[in-house]
């Protein structure tokens, strides 16, 4: 475990990812599948062993309608008879596909507190996999540094889920000023149309939002979920006078006095691109987990999906 300093003043206590490169990486994977394994396992107990309980094609129990429900499971029948609208519930597929479209470019090589985002990347990756395996489920990959593309089909087993890890740590870095193209990533994706299933998209959707329009079209056939990796130089600058701000991606630096003034311009711009993200990822109708290096990734990942998972039994998220 490790401290940070949060930019109001406050402790936040994060959970530290192992080294996952050089000499220490495959101590580091074996550590980081012990903790997944750790503190997700029981998770997602229930008639459905993946990520997303959601809806299948075997009905099941039907229940009072609560405002947020989707109108297309109103069951009539029992409406009518009861007076009062109904939905019927559907016991989730149990073979689940799911793929991980892994942003690795530049912009990722790059991190303040206790690691860097790219190694959230890897995080979330091991952590999607052990959620979503077993049952028949498969999972493939998309990874991507800019420079490179390497896809990995989906299989199932605990030994593909290992090896897809590791690809996800052993992926080339590009060098600086390679320019990563999310959008493009998320369109090779879609062709070929796979089963639905699940996508997870993970980024830190910095630069343009012009992947909005594939997520979308992603989303119309798939259960899409979006991991936004963010380090708190992100969001602000620190107050430590001359900093050198470089754009990895571009390769383009510039020596900047951090007055409070270009502080709080920072700060507001960059929570306005935040906001600008959430909303097209709510447009392309994705779910949206926030990961942060200077925070505890497996209690924000806890809290995600059991929100997800009370949402699809009925409650309130």
């Amino acid at each position: 475990m490790a401290s940070t300093q949060d930019g109001a003043g406050g402790e936040r206590t994060s959970w530290a990812p192992p080294v996952l490169r050089g000499e220490r990486l495959e101590s580091g994977l074996r550590t980081l599948e012990l903790e997944v394994r750790r503190r997700l396992d029981g998770l997602l107990q229930g008639n459905h062993l993946g990520l997303v309980p959601g809806p299948g094609s075997e009905p099941g129990e039907a229940r009072p309608y609560q405002p947020g429900d989707d109108v297309r499971r109103m069951d009539w029948a029992v409406t009518a008879r009861t007076a009062h609208p109904h939905i019927r519930e559907t016991i989730a597929d149990r073979e689940l596909e799911t793929w991980v479209a892994a942003d690795l470019s530049p912009s990722l090589d790059f991190g303040t507190a206790v690691c860097e985002k790219r190694d959230l990347v890897v995080c979330a990756t091991a952590a999607i996999g052990h959620l979503t395996q077993g049952g028949g489920n498969r999972i493939g990959a998309l990874l991507s540094n800019g420079a490179t593309t390497k896809r990995m089909p989906a299989r199932g087993g605990r030994a593909h889920a290992r090896a897809l890890v590791r690809s996800v740590a052993e992926m080339p870095r590009a060098d600086v000023g390679t320019r990563g193209d999310l959008a493009a990533m998320v369109e090779r994706l879609r062709r070929p149309p796979r089963r639905r299933g699940l996508v997870v998209v993970v980024s830190d959707f910095l630069g343009a939002t012009d992947w909005e329009r594939p997520l979308r079209a992603l989303s119309a056939r798939h259960d899409l979920i979006a991991i936004e990796v963010l380090d708190p130089r992100d969001v602000e600058l620190p107050d430590v006078g001359t900093v050198v701000l470089s754009d990895p991606e571009t390769g383009k630096q510039r020596d900047v006095h951090a007055s409070a003034r270009l502080r709080k311009e920072f700060a507001a711009a960059a929570q306005a691109h935040r906001d600008e993200v959430a909303r097209a990822l709510r447009r392309a109708g994705a779910g949206h987990l926030v990961l942060r290096t200077d925070s505890d990734w497996i209690a924000d990942m806890v809290r995600f999906v059991v929100a997800r998972k009370r949402l699809w039994s009925g409650g309130t998220g």
